[in-house]
């Protein structure tokens, strides 16, 4: 396979909806180019991308997949990636590492929520844009509501490069504004028939011609006094303007498509080929530190792992960038985060499941590798003389959780290196080892993300797990203060155990009153891991308690806060002064007076009005106007308090606060009644009391537990 340089290497990334048709339009592509000599298509599960058994059953993109295509002297790198939420890990990784988006819409449904997530990547990291509308072939296509919503949502960066004639089953001609020829297309697609614009649309077509001129134009000021000079600027100059507009991300040009029929994908490449951004010209990536790492064949070998992969058969599969330098066989990298040095033995280009072995990958190129030992998505390998990090990818917070088991006791440890591996490989999977819930969390992006990862651990890693409802991490604390005390007293020949121990506590609060009833001559006050304080006076006056055991005191107390008397919970946000007591000169000593103390606090606590907490999270829900019944519909249902309400780019926006033991289900609750079309959000508020019902309700689970 040749060898390209930076300057005729072009990355994409198809992105777009569920059903935008991007696999579809990737298989078409390959076959544009030759790569392939057969479309497959998704209903047959014969696709170069979608190769993987969990795509054949759920009949979409699951994961990333990276291709590539030869066209005239350029070499396009393609990558196809899921259109659900759950997989947004893998989108964000393909975006940062390629140097133009292709964002694609369907014509029967305008710009959707989804994609309005995507696109906010995609501006995150000021990709070159080009905008396609797809599926012109259909019965609702509707073009120029298509690009009223893309403007609407990406402002007047949106720019019409082409427009069809005639939309809708017979569609088969668009009109080319850059080269001003109809394009018509075979009844089976393929090479189009150039033709003169007709009389009916030169109108238009010359209009739209001019704003794009005029669009070319204003982004370079020597291509603005050519356009003054001669009214109006060649082809080439067109092209000019209109790469540096996609470059300084203020030209989203707008192509015609119907993957589906093999018509306009072939023009589509060769503006890619002809236009869009190659390596070479994009700005420099930075590493972590703040430096600038060019895009230069010549300089030290640099390589970033976007993504990780575990296939049947095969082993870890690492893809990455060339961000600088060259890469063959042989090459040893070091990895900085990890202080390992890895020894590169084979490099490839994929084309979904197949390989290709290839001598060398120069800067601004995509491969992979296998069986990396020590390397992960996000991390670098670099020259170990001058190492660096390249500045990583910062994925979304999870959306969801579960608790996971292994049905086999004997593989627990196992599931623990397997989901500490699958972190590793997705990011945006987390794995939680939670004390506190005795459980292993697992959060995810949604039910989806983390039914695939079932899946996974059953077939690929061949292990039998069992997901089971998450734990909340509930607090306690009281309402009003309250008196107690307790004696221990233990005697089993030799010396006994004794301590008594009278304690006050109340609730904390910043800025309470000091206490008035007894002199306090030490105050301790101990910050909680889990949130809120524990205030500890020491009131003790005529030696009724030896000062020594006032910590073993404190040590009882803290040990019941770490498992509440409600419900096991953490406590939090008490004052508690010790007042009196008695203690015995030979059978007095530090286990005598934990004990004490943790029982008077113990007794005291279920005295002064108890009340369990429960976390709150701050909720947004973006949808269309026709779905806002069902989602507040919902929100209600699921002890939510609607917070207020707004509108973004013409869509509605509910905000709310929702308990996150309703959480989980509430997630899975609004993609069901919006058909995914939500744009879901949540970050945690607060602790907030927790109704009397249920918190009664946990309390008795919590003391049938106790007693079994």
């Amino acid at each position: 396979m040749k060898t390209y340089d930076e300057k005729h290497i072009k990355n994409i990334v198809l992105l777009g909806a569920p059903k935008s048709g991007k696999t579809t339009l990737s298989e078409t592509m390959l076959f544009e180019a030759g790569i392939i000599s057969k479309r497959g298509t998704v209903e047959e599960n014969n696709t170069i991308s979608d190769y993987h058994e969990i795509e054949h059953e759920r009949g979409n993109s699951v994961y990333a997949t990276t291709m590539h295509s030869e066209w005239k002297d350029y070499k396009i790198n393609i990558i196809d990636t899921p259109g659900l939420e759950d997989f947004i890990g893998e989108v964000i990784a393909s975006i940062r590492v390629c140097d133009t988006a292709v964002l694609l819409f369907n014509a029967q449904y305008g710009v959707e929520v989804g994609t309005e997530l995507i696109w906010d990547y995609v501006d995150k990291y000021r990709k070159p844009t080009i905008l396609a509308v797809n599926q012109l072939d259909t019965e609702q296509a509707n073009f120029n509501k298509t690009v009223e919503d893309a403007t609407r949502i990406l402002g007047n960066a949106v720019t019409v490069m082409q427009y069809p004639v005639n939309q809708g089953p017979g569609f088969n001609a668009i009109i080319d504004l850059l080269k001003m020829t109809l394009y018509r297309f075979p009844e089976k697609g393929g090479k189009p028939e150039k033709l003169p614009i007709p009389d009916s649309e030169k109108e238009r077509a010359e209009a739209l011609h001019n704003a794009l001129v005029e669009k070319a134009a204003e982004n370079d000021d020597t291509l603005m006094e050519q356009y003054f000079e001669k009214g109006s600027l060649d082809e080439d100059e067109l092209r000019q303007g209109i790469k540096i507009g996609m470059l300084k991300h203020q030209v989203f040009p707008v192509f015609c498509l119907s993957a589906k029929n093999d018509m306009g994908s072939g023009r589509l490449m060769g503006f890619i080929d002809n236009v869009a951004p190659a390596a070479a010209e994009m700005p420099a990536e930075m590493t972590s530190d703040g430096r600038e790492v060019p895009c230069d064949p010549a300089g030290p070998p640099c390589l970033f792992i976007f993504k990780t992969l575990q296939e049947p058969h095969v082993g870890r599969l690492s893809f990455f960038k060339v961000m600088s330098g060259e890469i063959k066989p042989g090459i040893e990298l070091f990895n900085e985060e990890t202080n390992n040095t890895e020894r590169i033995s084979q490099i490839f280009i994929a084309d979904g499941k197949n390989r290709n072995n290839i001598e060398t990958l120069k800067a601004g190129d995509i491969g992979c590798t296998l069986k990396l030992k020590n390397t992960f998505t996000n991390q670098t390998l670099s020259d170990k003389n001058k190492a660096i990090q390249i500045d990583p990818i910062q994925f979304p917070t999870p959306k969801v959780r579960v608790a996971i088991e292994a049905k086999n006791k004997a593989d627990d440890e196992k599931l623990s290196e397997v989901l500490a591996e699958l972190h590793m490989e997705d990011p945006t999977l987390l794995v939680e080892f939670n004390r506190e819930l005795k459980q292993v969390i697992l959060h995810g992006q949604g039910d989806l993300h983390l039914l695939v990862t079932k899946w996974r651990l059953e077939n690929i890693y061949k292990m039998q797990v069992a997901y089971l409802p998450a734990k909340i991490p509930y607090r306690e604390t009281i309402r009003k203060p309250a008196l107690a005390s307790y004696r221990h007293k233990k005697q089993s020949g030799g010396a006994g155990q004794f301590g008594e121990v009278y304690m006050k506590i109340e609730p904390w609060f910043e800025g309470m009153p000091p206490l008035k009833e007894y002199p306090v001559r030490e105050t301790e006050e101990v910050p909680l891991q889990w949130g809120g304080k524990l205030v500890f006076n020491n009131c003790i006056v005529g030696g009724a308690i030896d000062s020594r055991f006032l910590p073993s005191i404190l040590k009882g107390v803290m040990e019941k806060m770490q498992e509440g008397p409600l419900t096991g919970s953490y406590v939090r946000d008490i004052r508690v002064s010790v007042y009196d007591g008695k203690m015995h000169p030979v059978d007095s000593n530090d286990i005598s007076f934990k004990i004490a103390g943790m029982m008077a606090f113990r007794e005291a606590f279920h005295q002064a009005a108890p009340q369990l907490l429960e976390p709150v999270f701050d909720v947004e829900a973006t949808a269309p106007d026709t779905m806002m019944g069902d989602i507040m519909s919902e929100l209600q249902s699921r002890r939510s308090v609607i917070t207020g309400m707004d509108t973004l780019n013409g869509y509605q926006v509910i905000k709310a606060r929702t308990p996150q033991a309703e959480l989980d289900k509430l997630f899975a609750a609004l993609r069901n009644v919006t058909q995914g079309k939500a744009k879901i959000h949540s970050a945690f508020a607060e602790y907030a009391p927790v109704p009397p019902e249920i918190q009664k309700k946990l309390s008795d689970e919590y003391l049938k537990e106790e007693v079994v």
